[in-house]
This record gives structure tokens, C-alpha cells and sequence, in this order.
């Protein structure tokens, strides 16, 4: 017995002083000059040598770091081999996908061009390729479209063809532009002015740090997101498939306004146009199915789709299909660049809302990519640097007439299959599109159902994604209902309220997953300190006298109170309830037997017999299951290693559960806190008071469940064995 009590006594004592430790090392740290820690900072991040500079340019710069590095007989040639094969499919999908953002095919190929060397000198991934993307160019042609209904431009297919540059057709709304610009000149004075906004606020994302603001973004969000916008944009093309001239719809359901517009001029459309893409569908889906199936065994995918365009453009030219036969044409490229221009600034409120969640899109997709890739390949990218590089992808060649990039998939999964190693296949595809753009550009015709078929086939990944939900579903159903709601409202419904509907479902699905944690009952295993869930496994022990607790969730605003409510019940103990009962009790003796009359032990309706031991002062609560008496307690014990942080009303929640049971005898204690917990605990004033202390319960926190059971015991019980009821 004196042995156990010393032991008991040291137990206490080592709890107590490191208690104390934590205590006064968090006081220390909480009573620091706030100024001095304000005036450390500032000078750490102010504060510009030689060193840090460096650094900084470096960083700022990632080209610097690996390019004096480079290895030219391990990378080159993968990297020209990538670089070669990238910049030729860049040419054909550069001017297709310039279509979907109502643009002119030349203003793809200067957008592709910018971005790959703009990349090159400040991403910091090695196997992306950063261009046009076909989601963005949907976001795109759908802002550019609405500015040039409002601005007054006549409709596209109307009397008037859309590259007749020399017939103004600015209505009286477009004063700030003038009469001598065109339709298509508005449109990329649109797209430039959207692109510029959308990189401003990608860069200021960087300067404050918020690159997190990926992780906010999930896989199963962006796949779906992604995937309802595919739908959208097949389901553009089909008016240029079918050689139809009408206007793309504006505002939600676009996709059902489509589809109508297309069934109700299904009459109107052009022979030579729906031959031209029944054609080309027959060769592009065979061949790109070959390639896939056969990259393995081939050094670089075969460039089927500049095959189809030279072609189509030759039978288009020399057929007259155009004069003809009434075709419709993206018209001339031109040869070399056009000077910069500003971004039309009086734009910019018009497009802001818009620029804001392209900006976010494009940084997600460009990060998550990146990830992708360098965790495959073992090196690590920085998210803000990234946010930095996309940014200024957007806003210098904006000058220039380009519209929105980030990192594509196909062109990315084709640039690291084919051997690429740095960004310098980047450059190498730059230069491919320089040659195009000054050497072989002047070509007289692109067909636009053929550029409307390479969009089509190219998005046959994304639509196989349908084929995977089944598996999603037998995986993960939260996941798989989050990809389907926000495919279904982004395909549906409108592309930029699919990602919002998406971001918010995510939220609260994490949120409803917070609400239904319940409390669990722990017992602890016969050959070591270890606690587990009673209800789960077979062969725990609990304590006579004394319930451990987890509760698996962050205990804050939105769930405190079904915090206490699932303790309460799995307890089988209401301490509110409770205590109502016993002053409603003894307010009814009192009548009966007068006011000076003693009411004696006190038992509640149904399920809790209190009893008063005058031999150790103290009180046991006895709880009822079924009308019978199933175990006596007198101290909880809550495991908070689960808890990863507290706010005030899940700190007040604990004070409340602790205060209530309290009063009814049950001494509850917490155990295994991590150092977030235990800070928010001291701010929170959750310790007792010093008239708590004198009344004997001085702790209220422990380090190991075992000290914790042994305490409750040891001062419920002073004269017993603590290390008996282990």
C-alpha cells in the first residue's frame, strides 16, 4: 500500500509539474512585446543584402537555377524530340481551339507562342505545357460573346461575314472603341482585356501568399467541372459541324438553348460542311485511337490532326468550297506580329466577376497538374511561384493579343511521354509556332468544321470520364456526388456557377461530415495502455467508477452542441435534464414536508440514483439501463487527441460539460490535447479557478489516458489501490 501510494503520489506530481511547465512557457510566450515580434518580422522580410537578393532574383526566375545546370547529352535531345512533337500539335489545336473563344486563328497561335516562353523563364515545373486550354477558351468566347451583344455588334451569321474587316459594324453602344474597329477586333480587345484582369489578380494571389487556395479545389471537383464544360463545348461546335449560322446563347441553361437552336435549324444546313465533318470524323477518331493504343510502342504520336487540316485546307481552296458551296472559313493568317496595345480599361468592370473565377481555374488546373508531374518525377514545385508564372502568362501577352492559358493535359501528358526533361522543349515549341507564325501562316483558308471536328475528337478523355462512375460511386460516394452535381449544374445549368456550386458542396460536405461524429466509449486493452472503441472491438476493459470518451472531430461553432448532445447520450446521462429534475424533486418535498424539512437521497424519474457516501465524501452517480442499476460513476475522462483545434463555443462547450456534470458529482477531466488544443484551452480559460483548486480538483488536463483515469480514481477515492483498477 505504501508502495502504490508513492507511486500515485510521483504520478501526480510528474502530471502536475509539467502542467505547470507548459503553463508558464505559454505565459512567457503570450507576454512577449508584440512590438518587437512585429519589428522582427518586418526587418526579416525587408531586410535586402547581396544573399537575399540573389535569392530572390532566383527564385523569381527559375531558368536561373537549372540552366547553368543543364546536361546537354542526358536532355537535349528528349527535349527537342518533346518540344518538336508539342510545337506541331500546338499549330493545328492553336487555331481550333481560337474558335471557341471567338477569336481569330491567328490570336491562338500568338497566345500559344507567349506562353510557352513566358512559362519557360518562371514556372518551375519541368513537364507542363502551358497554352490554350479548351475549358478557359469556353469562359472566354462566352464573356467575349456577351460584350459584343451589349457593345451592339451584329450577331455572328448574320448578312454581314465575320471577317470582313472593312465594314464597320459597331453599334452606337461601342463609343469607346470607334466605328474603324471591326467585330473581331472588338472580340480580341475583349479577350486581352479579360485575359490582363484575370492575370492581375493571379499575380496579386501571389503576393499575398494565397497559392492554398488549390487545396480548396478537389479532384473530383475539377474532374467534374471540367467534364460539364466538355459537354458545353461539344455541344458549341455542333452548329459548325453542321455548317449552321447562329448565334451562341447567353445566360444559364445555354446548353438546352443550344440543342433547341440547333433542332429548330436543322433545315438550314450546309451540305459540304456536314460531308467535310463526317470525313474528317472518320479519319481522326480511327487514327487518334491508334495512337493511343499504340504510344507505347511509337516515339511520338503521329500528327494526324496537321495532316487533316493541310488537307482540308487544300480541298477547301482549290474546291471553292467556300464560294461554291457556301462553307464557312476562319479566314487568313497573317504573316508575323501585330504591334501591343493596351487593354481597353473601361472593360474591366464589365469583366472582373468573370476574370476572377477563370483566374482560379487556371491556376488549379496549371497547379494540380505540376503536383501531378513532379511528384511522379520526384522533384517539388512551389505553388505561389506558379501563381506568379500563370499570371504573367496572362498579362504580358495580352499586350500582344492573346488570351487566357494554363497548363493543358493532353499537350502535357504528350510533351512528358516523349522525353521532355526541362522547359527547354518549351522554348523549342515556341520557336516551331515562330515559324509558323512568320514563315508558313499565310495560308488562304481554314475550314471551320474542320477546326470544330479537332475540338470534338480531342475531347474524348473528358467525356470517358461518364464511364468511370461507377467506380467512383463504389469508392467514395461523397466524392462521386460532388463530380456529379458539379458536372451536372456546369454542363446544365452555367459553366462558372458549376465551379461555385462545386466549391460550396465540398464545403459542406466536409462540414456534414463534422456533424456526424458521435462520442464513442473507449476501453483499454489487456497487455498495454492502449484505448480503443468499445463498440468495435472485443476484450477491452473499462474502470469501475470512471468512462473514457473520444469524440473523432474538431469541436467548434457548428457542432458544439451535438458535441454534447452524443456525449450525453452516450453516457446515458443528461446533466441538464438532470438537474432540472432534482430542483422540480425537491421543490415537491419541500411542499410536502414543509421548507426547513431534509429531503433525503434523491433519485430521478428513470434512469440516475444519486447516493451520498459520508465515508469519502462523496458522490456516485448510479446509472439505470432498463429499469436496473448498471454501473456506478463518478468521473469522465475525454480523449481530445482526435480534436485538432477548439474555437470559443467548443471551449465553452468543454467548460459547460465539465460545470454540469460537475454539479452532479462527476468530475470530467481531458487527456492527450495536442498543443493547439492546449493553447486555445489557456486562452479560453478553461483551468479551474483558484476556488476550484482549493476545493481539491487542481487538474483538469493529462498528457496519457491512463494518468487521467488514475487521478478521477485517486480523488474520488483517496484510500483505494489507483493501480488495482487498471
Amino acid at each position: 500500500m505504501a508502495t502504490t501510494a508513492q507511486q500515485q503520489k510521483m504520478r501526480q506530481r510528474a502530471t502536475s509539474s509539467s502542467l505547470s511547465f507548459w503553463k508558464e512557457s505559454t505565459k512567457m510566450w503570450v507576454g512577449k512585446n508584440w512590438r518587437t515580434t512585429v519589428l522582427h518580422q518586418l526587418k526579416k522580410h525587408c531586410l535586402c543584402t547581396p544573399k537575399i537578393a540573389k535569392s530572390k532574383i532566383l527564385g523569381f526566375f527559375p531558368i536561373l537555377k537549372w540552366l547553368p545546370h543543364y546536361q546537354l547529352k542526358d536532355w537535349l535531345l528528349g527535349d527537342i524530340v518533346s518540344g518538336l512533337i508539342v510545337g506541331i500539335l500546338l499549330v493545328p489545336q492553336s487555331i481550333a481551339y481560337s474558335l471557341l473563344a471567338s477569336q481569330d486563328p491567328i490570336y491562338g497561335l500568338y497566345t500559344s507562342f507567349f506562353s510557352s516562353i513566358i512559362y519557360a523563364l518562371l514556372g518551375t515545373s519541368r513537364h507542363i505545357s502551358v497554352g490554350i486550354f479548351g475549358v478557359l477558351c469556353l469562359l472566354v468566347g462566352q464573356v467575349v460573346d456577351r460584350e459584343l451583344a451589349l457593345a451592339g455588334y451584329l450577331i455572328e451569321g448574320s448578312s454581314i461575314r465575320h471577317n470582313d474587316s472593312t465594314v464597320p459594324l459597331a453599334g452606337p453602344g461601342n463609343s469607346s472603341v470607334g466605328m474603324e474597329c471591326d467585330r473581331g477586333c472588338y472580340a480580341i480587345t475583349v479577350g486581352a482585356t479579360l485575359t490582363f484582369t484575370a492575370g492581375v489578380y493571379q499575380v496579386l494571389m501571389g503576393l499575398f501568399h494565397v497559392g492554398f487556395v488549390s487545396i480548396y479545389l478537389s479532384d473530383s471537383l475539377l474532374s467534374g467541372f471540367a467534364t460539364g464544360a466538355s459537354l458545353t463545348i461539344l455541344t458549341s461546335q455542333f452548329k459548325f459541324l453542321l455548317g449552321l449560322k447562329i448565334p451562341r446563347p447567353q445566360g444559364w441553361f445555354t446548353l438546352f438553348k443550344t440543342w433547341y437552336s440547333l433542332f429548330t435549324n436543322l433545315g438550314n444546313a450546309n451540305v459540304c460542311d456536314l460531308v467535310t465533318s463526317l470525313v474528317c470524323l472518320l479519319i481522326l477518331i480511327p487514327t487518334k485511337e491508334l495512337n493511343d493504343r499504340f504510344k507505347a510502342k511509337l516515339k511520338a504520336p503521329i500528327p494526324f490532326e496537321l495532316f487533316v487540316v493541310i488537307i482540308a485546307t487544300l480541298a477547301s481552296h482549290f474546291g471553292h468550297f467556300n464560294t461554291e458551296y457556301g462553307s464557312s472559313v476562319a479566314g487568313d493568317i497573317p504573316t508575323g506580329f501585330l504591334p501591343p496595345q493596351l487593354p481597353n480599361w473601361s472593360l474591366i468592370p464589365n469583366v472582373a466577376v468573370d476574370a476572377f473565377s477563370i483566374a482560379i481555374v487556371a491556376f488549379a488546373i496549371t497547379v494540380s497538374l505540376s503536383e501531378m508531374f513532379a511528384k511522379k518525377h520526384g522533384y517539388t514545385v512551389d505553388a505561389n511561384q506558379e501563381m506568379y508564372a500563370i499570371g504573367f502568362c496572362n498579362i504580358l501577352p495580352s499586350f500582344f493579343h492573346c488570351f487566357t492559358t494554363s497548363a493543358a493535359l493532353t499537350k502535357t501528358l504528350v510533351k512528358e511521354s516523349t522525353g521532355c526533361q526541362t522547359q527547354m522543349s518549351g522554348l523549342v515549341s515556341a520557336f516551331i509556332l515562330l515559324l509558323v507564325l512568320l514563315v508558313i501562316a499565310p495560308l488562304p483558308f481554314r475550314s471551320k468544321c474542320v477546326l470544330a471536328v479537332i475540338i470534338v475528337v480531342n475531347l474524348r478523355g473528358a467525356l470517358r470520364k461518364f464511364t468511370d462512375i461507377p467506380h467512383m460511386w463504389r469508392v467514395n460516394r461523397v466524392d462521386a456526388s460532388i463530380w456529379l452535381l458539379t458536372m451536372a449544374t456546369s454542363a446544365f445549368v452555367n459553366t462558372e456557377l458549376g465551379l461555385l456550386v462545386g466549391v460550396l458542396a465540398s464545403a459542406f460536405c466536409v462540414l456534414g461530415r463534422t456533424q456526424q461524429v458521435h462520442v464513442l466509449e473507449l476501453g483499454r486493452t489487456t497487455t498495454r495502455e492502449h484505448y480503443e472503441d468499445l463498440s468495435s472491438y472485443h476484450g477491452l476493459q473499462t474502470h469501475p467508477g470512471v468512462a473514457v470518451y473520444r469524440y473523432d472531430a474538431p469541436i467548434y461553432y457548428a457542432n458544439q452542441s451535438l458535441f454534447k448532445k452524443s456525449l450525453y447520450k452516450c453516457v446515458g446521462l443528461d446533466p441538464v435534464k438532470e438537474k432540472t429534475q432534482r430542483i422540480k424533486f425537491n421543490k415537491k418535498r419541500r411542499q410536502q414536508h414543509g421548507e426547513d424539512a431534509e429531503v433525503p437521497n434523491v433519485m430521478s424519474e428513470d434512469n440516475v440514483v444519486h447516493k451520498e457516501d459520508d465515508a469519502e465524501s462523496t458522490t456516485n452517480v448510479t446509472l439505470m439501463l432498463d429499469g436496473k442499476p448498471s454501473r456506478s460513476l463518478h468521473g469522465i475522462v475525454i480523449d481530445c487527441s482526435s480534436i485538432v483545434f477548439l474555437d470559443t463555443a467548443g471551449v465553452n462547450a468543454l467548460k459547460e460539460v465539465r460545470k454540469d456534470y460537475g454539479e452532479l458529482g462527476v468530475s470530467v477531466v481531458l487527456a492527450q490535447c495536442n498543443t493547439s488544443v492546449l493553447d486555445t484551452l489557456e486562452r479560453g480559460g478553461y483551468h479551474p479557478t483558484k476556488k476550484e483548486s482549493d476545493e481539491g480538483e487542481s487538474n483538469s488536463l493529462f498528457f496519457t489516458i491512463s494518468d487521467a483515469v488514475c487521478y478521477v480514481q485517486s480523488f474520488s477515492a483517496p484510500s483505494r489501490d489507483c493501480d488495482a483498477k487498471f
